[in-house]
């Protein structure tokens, strides 16, 4: 792990400014933090945002800080589910908050799912299960502890207060006692979460938790109230945004390296870099114009989705759609280019009706790829040609002219190849962050497509 969250300073400062902190706030977050005292106000000082302790909860707006699509069912929890144990999701935030909320999924349950206690924390340390000190916060939904979620539903839970830091880990517990059904799930998460046997949603040590968890349960949005952030960018594509051959637990994924460039141009002046947190809505396998297997279908098509994952979340500015390499590979026919853009200028379209701006990417090469043939390379530059015309996205990222080999267009450069010859490796995830311009991001008129 590399990521300089400042978790030691937390640590070390927390006793004093627990103690400062609960003064401030007497009152206002009582009952609200699980008996832990203050509100998280050492996370709060070691992020330089001290002054926003004394600020009324309503200052600010609401953005994605964190989220995920759920992309199927866990296999094995189809009749038990998760029933009597607590799920304890690891996530990483791109910006800070003075106030969060969470959103629920049972979108592939079969019964309602219960939940009974949830609390939300900032994590002690970099993957750890463990609580900082005085972070820990009971969440209600409807002003109630327990949240009963009907089959392909979601619920978001009421705010909190609590000093959310950018460039951090959360921990979002949850004790389910009774099954669901299968669970709702987003798989390859990259990120290691915990499970425990009995109620420990307020377990500050993570010592209940020794279950290893490789997919997020139920969890699909952490959002916060910011008075810094101006907005949301949802990255919205398949495995290669969704970062499945990016370093596990070390968040190098390509919409994390776009969250990271948008803290430092803030934190050194800015250069017209907008203010946004970042959400990765993407999917493995995801197509523009397929669904997936099962009844009902997981995974579905980017069409299908693109509402619920990409636009529903809180104030989005813009969105980054990178789509099509599997409508080519898993068609067993030769795709239609011509449909495959169609699909596309529709998600333009959607978001255009939501005053969001479509910012598109060209479609990677895979050449070596199992799945390679050169009927299928031709369709790919085909829709490559159009998406650099114009006359698809308002914007255009073309990650393929920077990750191509160029003695070879047809495959990936080998240090951008993660081996996969398909996928990124992180150096190759990182130049593709790179290359989002920040006036690409900004405005919300439609472009005359």
């Amino acid at each position: 792990m590399t990521r300089p969250h400042g978790y030691a300073l937390l640590s070390a400062i927390t006793t004093v400014i627990v103690a400062v902190s609960a003064a401030i706030y007497v009152g206002v977050d009582a009952g609200a933090d699980a008996g832990n005292g203050g509100p998280g106000a050492a996370a709060l000082a070691a992020n330089g945002v001290g002054p926003h302790a004394a600020a009324p909860a309503s200052a600010g707006v609401w953005v994605g800080t964190w989220g995920t699509a759920p992309s199927g069912t866990e296999p094995g929890t189809e009749t038990s589910g998760t029933a009597g144990h607590t799920v304890r999701n690891v996530v990483h935030t791109s910006v800070g908050g003075t106030a969060a909320r969470i959103t629920l999924s049972n979108l592939y349950g079969t019964r309602p799912l219960t939940v009974t206690a949830a609390t939300l924390a900032v994590a002690a340390a970099d993957d750890s299960a463990a609580v900082l000190p005085g972070s820990l916060r009971r969440l209600a939904f409807g002003g109630r502890t327990t949240a009963v979620v009907p089959p392909g539903e979601q619920i978001v839970s009421d705010a909190v207060r609590l000093a959310v830091p950018a460039d951090a880990d959360v921990l979002v517990s949850m004790y389910t006692p009774d099954s669901a059904g299968p669970v709702t799930v987003h798989r390859h998460a990259r990120q290691t979460s915990y499970d425990a046997l009995g109620e420990h949603t307020a377990d500050p040590t993570g010592d209940a938790y020794t279950g290893r968890l490789t997919s997020w349960r139920h969890l699909t949005g952490l959002d916060v109230l910011s008075d810094r952030a101006e907005g949301t960018v949802v990255a919205f594509g398949d495995s290669i945004t969704d970062g499945v051959t990016a370093t596990e637990n070390a968040d190098r994924r390509w919409p994390d390296v776009l969250a990271a460039r948008l803290r430092a141009a803030d934190g050194s002046g800015g250069g017209g870099a907008p203010r946004y947190g970042v959400v990765n809505a993407g999917i493995s396998g995801n197509q523009v114009l397929a669904d997936g297997r099962g009844r009902p279908a997981e995974n579905v098509s980017g069409l299908k989705r693109f509402d619920r994952d990409a636009l529903s979340r809180p104030n989005v500015r813009a969105v980054v759609i990178d789509l099509g390499v599997n409508d080519i590979l898993r068609n067993p026919r030769l795709a239609d280019p011509d449909a495959i853009l169609d699909g596309l200028r529709t998600l333009v379209r959607d978001a255009h009706a939501r005053g969001v701006k479509a910012v598109g990417t060209t479609l990677l090469p895979f050449r070596g790829h199992r799945g390679y043939t050169d009927a299928r390379e031709r369709v790919r530059r085909e829709i490559n040609e159009a998406i650099r015309s114009g006359s698809v996205f308002d914007e255009v990222v073309d990650v393929d002219r920077a990750l191509h080999d160029p003695y070879d267009p047809r495959r990936l450069r080998s240090d951008y190849d993660s081996g996969d010859h398909l996928h990124p490796s992180d150096k190759g995830y990182r130049a593709m962050a790179g290359l989002i311009e920040w006036k690409q991001l900004r405005g919300t008129a439609p472009a005359a497509l």
